[in-house]
């Protein structure tokens, strides 16, 4: 009996055209021993674009006369798994001490924050509920929130603010799914105040065109690990770049500045938390604003 999780003899000599076509166009990259799940993923593409099997699909992918059906591929390649409050100590150091810090010490009442690599939204609108949540604090702050992804359908669904039962019984309490969502069909949908906080934009980390001047939070969580080496530094300096000298960057459990250029040092009162490095911010491209 073959192993139900080793690839077909037939989707082996294909798979490294879906390799190459998420590697050059979201920079990620997958090891073809990750075959199987790959063509797991695909059999929705097949059906929805009326294919026999995943050879016809790479003959087109290989044409390159259906931008539409490279952008299901690459939809249904990409790890969009997500959950409210995805590790909640996160949010709880967040809430409890970068937040107050920033409300301390911004003198202008505005916070940034940018969710870099958001799926479909769900750590966005946790944050987005913590701060409603304290809403007598925050009054008289402009508040914004960049939510970025290059999924398309994922930024679909997040703009959309939908989400299934199974989706809002991950991570989300039953008093904030109450006042924040409301029940439509079987799912529950974001309420429109939570939702217009939030700017969904669709964009790619190597070719970003969303973000602009400096965040005060950034988060890039379980982004980096499906990068290069090279391409890690890059989106590092990307996010350096939209950073000013008291910005605090919060990666995946699993990700790591450290060998990754010198953009980032850990924070020093935030475990699990990076610093720009102390002058690595006098650019003159005007992105590395200043705090204050």
């Amino acid at each position: 009996m073959n192993d139900p999780q080793t690839p077909s003899d037939a989707f082996r000599g294909t798979a490294q055209i879906f390799t190459r076509l998420l590697e050059a166009r979201t920079g990620q990259t997958l090891s073809e021993s990750r075959a199987w799940r790959m063509e797991t993923a695909l059999r929705p593409v097949l059906r929805a674009h009326d294919l026999r099997d995943v050879q016809e699909l790479a003959t087109k992918i290989l044409s390159r006369r259906s931008p539409a059906l490279e952008d299901a591929v690459i939809d249904a390649l990409l790890n969009n798994e997500s959950s409210f409050f995805r590790d909640l100590q996160i949010f709880d150091m967040i809430h409890r001490h970068v937040l107050p810090r920033i409300r301390e010490e911004r003198q202008d009442r505005t916070l940034r924050i940018w969710s870099a690599g958001c799926s479909t939204g769900q750590e966005a609108y946790s944050l987005a509920i913590r701060l409603r949540n304290e809403a007598a604090r925050w009054e008289g702050w402009r508040i914004e929130i960049l939510a970025t992804d290059i999924s398309t359908a994922a930024i679909t669904q997040a703009r959309a603010g939908l989400f299934s039962q199974i989706d809002v019984q991950r991570g989300l309490g039953v008093g904030d799914l109450i006042k924040w969502f409301e029940p439509q069909g079987d799912d529950w949908r974001a309420s429109d105040e939570l939702r217009r906080m939030i700017d969904f934009r669709q964009d790619n980390l190597f070719d970003a065109k969303a973000p602009s001047g400096a965040y005060d939070l950034l988060l890039c969580r379980n982004v980096l690990l499906y990068f290069s080496p090279e391409r890690r530094r890059a989106v590092l300096s990307l996010l350096a770049n939209h950073s000013h000298d008291r910005s605090v960057l919060l990666l995946g459990a699993g990700e790591t500045v450290i060998g990754q250029g010198d953009m980032f040092v850990p924070h020093g009162d935030y475990r699990g938390a990076y610093a720009p490095k102390s002058g690595s911010l006098d650019r003159s491209d005007g992105l590395a604003l200043r705090f204050g």
